[in-house]
C-alpha cells in the first residue's frame, strides 16, 4: 500500500490503459478519480474499485469541455480532501497524411493530449498552492514515442505528444517550489481497443482507430521483448512515478516500449 492516503486524478480512465492505472493506484492505497468521455465505462472502473475494497468517485465528460479541469480537481478536493496524483491520461489518435489532414482533425487531437492537460494542471496549481504538504505529489503526463522520434501519418498526434514533453519539462521547474515531481511516460505499442482496426464515436464524429494486421505484426518484430505491451504493464510504469522512492525525480520521461525507442 505504498499511496495509503493519497488522492489521485486519472484521466480517460474508464476503459484500457486508463482503467489500468486507475486500478493499480487504487490497489495500492490510492483514492481515485475516474474520468472517462463516457459516464458508464467510468461507473464501471469505480464500481471495479469499490469491489477490491478501494475508494473512487466518477467524473465522466469530455477532457476538453470548458471548465473541465476545475471540475476534475474540485471533485477530487471536495471527494478525498486531498490531490497528490494527477496522470494526464485521456486521448485517442485520428490518423491521416498531413496532406489529407484536416483542421479538424489537428484541432481536435492537440485538444485532447496538450491543452486539456495544460487546463487540468492550471486548475490544478491554486489547490495546491493553498494547501502544502510535506510529502511530495506527483504529475505523470502521458507521451508517447511518436512524441519522441515522430511517425508517419500522425503529424498531430507526434506533435502533442512532442509538446506533452515540453508541458511536462517546464512544470517541473515551474512546480518544484510546490514539491510536485513532474514527469512523462512515453508509451510504445501498448495493446488496447485502440490498436484494434475499428472505429470509435467522440463527441459525434466517428473516428477509424487502430493498426492494420500486416504493420502491427511488423511492429512486434522491431520491438526487442518481441511483442506488445498490456494495459498493465503500461500502468506499471506510471505507478513508478507515483512512489515515495521517485521523490527526487522530476522533468524526466520513461519510455516503456519494450526496448524500442
Amino acid at each position: 500500500m505504498k499511496l495509503n492516503g493519497k488522492a489521485a486524478i486519472v484521466t480517460g480512465s474508464g476503459r484500457g490503459i486508463g482503467r489500468a492505472i486507475a486500478l493499480k493506484l487504487a490497489a495500492e492505497g490510492a483514492s481515485v478519480v475516474v474520468n472517462d468521455l463516457d459516464a458508464e465505462p467510468a461507473e464501471e472502473t469505480v464500481a471495479a474499485i469499490k469491489a477490491a475494497g478501494g475508494a473512487a468517485v466518477a467524473c465522466p465528460g469530455s477532457v476538453t469541455e470548458p471548465g473541465f479541469g476545475g471540475r476534475v480537481v474540485d471533485t477530487c478536493a471536495e471527494s478525498f480532501g486531498a490531490l497528490d496524483i494527477i496522470v494526464n491520461n485521456a486521448g485517442y489518435t485520428w490518423d491521416n497524411v498531413v496532406q489529407k489532414m484536416t483542421d479538424d482533425q489537428w484541432d481536435a487531437i492537440l485538444d485532447v493530449h496538450l491543452k486539456a492537460p495544460f487546463q487540468i494542471l492550471r486548475a490544478a496549481q491554486p489547490y495546491l498552492k493553498a494547501h502544502p504538504v510535506e510529502h511530495h505529489r506527483k504529475v505523470v503526463n502521458i507521451s508517447s514515442i511518436a512524441g519522441l522520434g515522430g511517425n508517419a501519418g500522425q503529424a498531430n498526434y507526434a506533435a502533442a505528444k512532442a509538446g506533452v514533453v515540453g508541458l511536462t519539462k517546464t512544470m517541473a521547474k515551474e512546480w518544484g517550489r510546490y514539491r510536485v515531481n513532474v514527469n512523462a511516460v512515453a508509451f510504445g505499442l501498448i495493446e488496447t481497443r485502440l490498436t484494434q482496426e475499428t472505429s470509435i464515436e467522440v463527441e459525434g464524429q466517428e473516428i477509424k482507430v487502430g493498426v492494420n494486421a500486416n504493420l502491427m505484426a511488423t511492429m512486434k518484430l522491431m520491438i526487442p521483448l518481441g511483442r506488445g505491451g498490456t494495459p498493465e504493464e503500461a500502468a506499471g510504469s506510471v505507478f513508478l512515478l507515483c512512489l515515495p522512492e521517485s521523490d527526487y525525480v522530476s522533468g524526466q520521461v520513461l519510455v516503456c516500449g519494450g526496448g524500442y525507442e
